[in-house]
């Protein structure tokens, strides 16, 4: 009966119950693509997200629970995350790519 009073209210419960259901299946991926690491990627994603074949259901599930900008938000945020890791990485050195130092001030010099 409270909906027939006001139909163009959605109920926050709703709403909560959507986010939550999205951050799980987004959890779920991420996970996946984080204990598949060692494979080689095959899938293409948002952002050029490279994941493997056995995130591929997860990856609909995910795609199927949230909304396409979030989708891609996520995914971002993950690339960014995992560049800055790779980064900081001081163990593993040989994956590094592009300059890590700052060029000398002579180089600017006009």
């Amino acid at each position: 009966m409270a909906m027939e009073a006001n139909p163009g209210k959605i109920s926050t419960d709703v709403l909560q119950e959507s986010r939550n259901s999205c951050y799980k299946a987004r959890d779920a991926f991420y996970a996946c693509v984080q204990k598949e690491s060692n494979k080689k990627p095959t899938e293409i994603a948002t952002v050029g997200l490279l994941y493997p074949a056995e995130c591929k259901p997860s990856r609909e599930e995910f795609v199927a629970n949230c909304r396409p900008t979030w989708v891609k938000h996520f995914d971002r945020q993950y690339c960014l995350k995992k560049r800055v890791r790779r980064l900081l990485d001081d163990s593993d050195s040989e994956s590094r790519r592009g300059p890590m130092s700052l060029p000398k001030p002579s180089t600017f010099k006009s």
